[in-house]
């Protein structure tokens, strides 16, 4: 089994967990029965000891290929052999809204064109690899069994074939050969949970559940409002942010993977299969924008939950991530028996950031939660009491050091992101109340926000960067604050918001992708660099967009479309060689790139009505001078 790379792997899933597979047809990656739970394939962060799921041909020499079907999650792999053509079709049929142990991985396996001899291996490796499982063979597939989780094999076959039945196990695994002939299909369902022993599957039944899991997807996808130039790109961003939501809970993950690095070799390695209030409340932005006014519901459900907990409590912050049953056990530790991705060490267990003190996530999750109020997604009376007294808490707490939006781990400091967001939580605050005629402390808020932005125009500009800052009483930029546009705190024509975008230019972007910021400069408490980060990238389309420079915003996004994998999935980072690194794919990356997409559409389309009304005024004018 070779390593694959990061960016060489789709995703599926069912709404309470996820499984990528790479083009060679391996599933690398499978955590059950919930997106946090221990890994069963984890060879994406050791192929040795991590288990895997591999189906492909017998031949060495081939050539694999690797797409979705159209408009849905699921993939397919194709496989081009001088004897044939073959693919395996893989999909999750949706587990539902109920918290279930119940999930199926289907892998349909077709020879299209001539023959083709096929390879199945089943190597699971339970609990990251640290739980041993007794495996039993039958007739009709297999049961792998640990005292926690039990995982069925059963074999897709015509009635009578008994194909499978001349597999072997060798050190638990399970292994088989199909041979298949042009128009043959066989495959294999894992289930965990299963109400039975293994049972033969007909083609027909599995085919039965790959249509009925397209219907879902393409009846999804349909309620998408999004027509602009491009829709394709937004589609599988959508999907793909779908496929990481708990639907149970309504959270998202901010990536269905842990430990992967941001710099391969390093230690910058951490665990993203947990709900962020940051990214829940930019999905309420982003998926509204696209007409999926239910997950924003839920989202925004989710986030006064989170708010809610945080008032039955002792009344202190709100922590700045779940899990996705809104618990907030994240103790990090590192899974010291695995190499990690290409060596990168350590492999980190769980987010030892979950108890950071970030201010920004309160202007995130208010403007989210007033976006959200504006078209309909109303807050009743007991959110709003809970909403008042989150501000009041904020009130009191706004003015300290934290550790900002970027979980640095080098000490608190006074970060400008953080003191703008906070700007932002009171400014919809007392916005909110004026709108409905709400009980408030406005009086009290009003004088907050007002602090903030004086303080921030005071500390967190730099007369001699003519730019704003990250951090008070530093030089280092920093495009967080590519945001500030956006959020309402500055115009996008303001000199001085021209002067920090173009200060950025300079120093954190290069050929249109853009770094969070310089870790020699602001030390981060962590050894190594890290790639530009795909999420800024965004940002600065965004910000290109409003400034009024169009012609860079379209070509730098342009330019982030290719950087995407081959079926239009990102990563966290990209190194400086091209190659995708972090956690994939992230939440973050596809929810910025729908924000830059709507902007810049709009933008692009008001231009254009003003050059064709430009237009038409010369040709009245010319006709009125004849």
């Amino acid at each position: 089994m070779t390593e694959a790379a990061i960016a060489d792997h789709g995703l599926i899933g069912d709404l309470q967990t996820a499984a990528l597979v790479s083009t060679d047809g391996a599933v690398d990656w499978f955590c059950c029965p919930r997106f946090d739970s221990p890994s069963v394939f984890g060879a994406l962060l050791d192929h040795e000891r991590g288990g895997h799921f591999g189906i492909r041909p017998a031949r060495a020499d081939y050539q694999a290929k690797q797409m979705y079907f159209p408009d849905t999650a699921a993939l397919i792999t194709r496989f081009i052999t001088e004897d044939g053509v073959g693919e395996v079709v893989d999909f999750m049929p949706p587990a539902g809204r109920e918290a279930t142990d119940r999930h199926r991985l289907v892998r349909l396996i077709r020879c299209t064109r001539g023959r083709m001899d096929f390879d199945v291996v089943v190597a699971p490796r339970f609990d990251y690899g640290r739980r041993s499982h007794l495996t039993e063979l039958t007739e009709n597939g297999a049961v792998f069994r640990t005292d926690a989780l039990t995982l069925t094999l059963h074999a897709v076959r015509e009635p009578g074939d008994e194909r499978f039945a001349r597999g072997g196990v060798e050190e638990g695994d399970v292994r088989v050969s199909l041979g298949l002939r042009q128009g043959e299909v066989r495959g294999v369902v894992l289930e965990s949970a299963a109400d039975g022993p293994p049972r033969e599957i007909t083609p027909a039944e599995v085919q039965g559940l790959h249509d009925d899991t397209v219907a879902f997807w393409r009846s999804w996808l349909g309620r998408c409002t999004y027509t602009g130039r491009w829709r394709e790109t937004l589609y599988r961003s959508a999907i793909t942010l779908k496929l990481m939501t708990y639907a149970p809970s309504g959270g998202l993950v901010a990536a269905p993977t842990m430990g992967l690095p941001e710099q391969v070799g390093g230690e910058r390695n951490w665990d993203y299969r947990y709900t962020w209030v940051r990214d829940a409340s930019f999905s309420v932005h982003s998926l509204l924008r696209l007409g999926f006014e239910e997950e924003s519901a839920r989202f925004s459900a989710w986030l006064r939950d989170r708010v809610a907990h945080r008032a039955e409590g002792d009344g202190g912050p709100l922590n700045i991530m779940y899990r996705v049953d809104g618990s907030s056990d994240l103790e990090e530790e590192p899974l010291e028996h695995w190499r990690g991705y290409r060596g990168s060490f350590p492999v980190r267990l769980g987010n030892g950031a979950s108890g950071q003190l970030q201010l920004d996530i309160y202007g995130e999750a208010l403007d989210s939660i007033f976006f959200g109020d504006e078209r309909g997604l109303q807050v009743g009376h007991r959110g709003w009491v809970q909403i008042s007294a989150l501000l009041d808490w904020l009130a009191e707490n706004w003015d300290q050091p934290e550790e900002g939006i970027w979980e640095t781990r080098g000490g608190r400091s006074d970060f400008t992101y953080g003191r703008l967001m906070c700007w932002v939580a009171f400014d919809r605050g007392i916005r909110m109340a004026a709108a409905h005629g709400r009980p408030a402390a406005v009086d009290r808020w009003s004088a907050a926000r007002d602090a903030l932005y004086d303080q921030i125009m005071d500390k967190g500009w730099s007369s001699t960067r003519q730019a704003f800052v990250q951090r008070y009483g530093s030089e280092v930029l920093d495009s967080s604050l590519l945001r500030m546009a956006r959020v309402g705190f500055l115009a996008p024509t303001d000199p001085m918001w021209a002067s920090t975008l173009a200060a950025m230019d300079a120093e954190l972007v290069t050929d249109s992708l853009v770094y969070r910021y310089d870790p020699g400069a602001s030390p981060d408490g962590l050894r190594g660099s890290e790639g530009t980060f795909s999420l800024c990238s965004f940002l600065y389309v965004d910000g290109l967009a409003r400034a009024g420079r169009l012609e860079d915003a379209r070509l730098a996004f342009e330019k982030m479309l290719t950087y995407a994998n081959h079926v239009g999935l990102y990563s966290e980072e990209i190194a400086l060689t091209g190659e995708q690194v972090g956690n994939f794919p992230q939440a973050f990356t596809h929810l910025a790139l729908i924000d830059a997409a709507i902007t810049l559409d709009g933008a692009l389309d008001r231009a254009l009505d003003r050059a064709l009304d430009r237009a038409l005024d010369r040709a009245l004018d010319g006709h009125a001078r004849r």
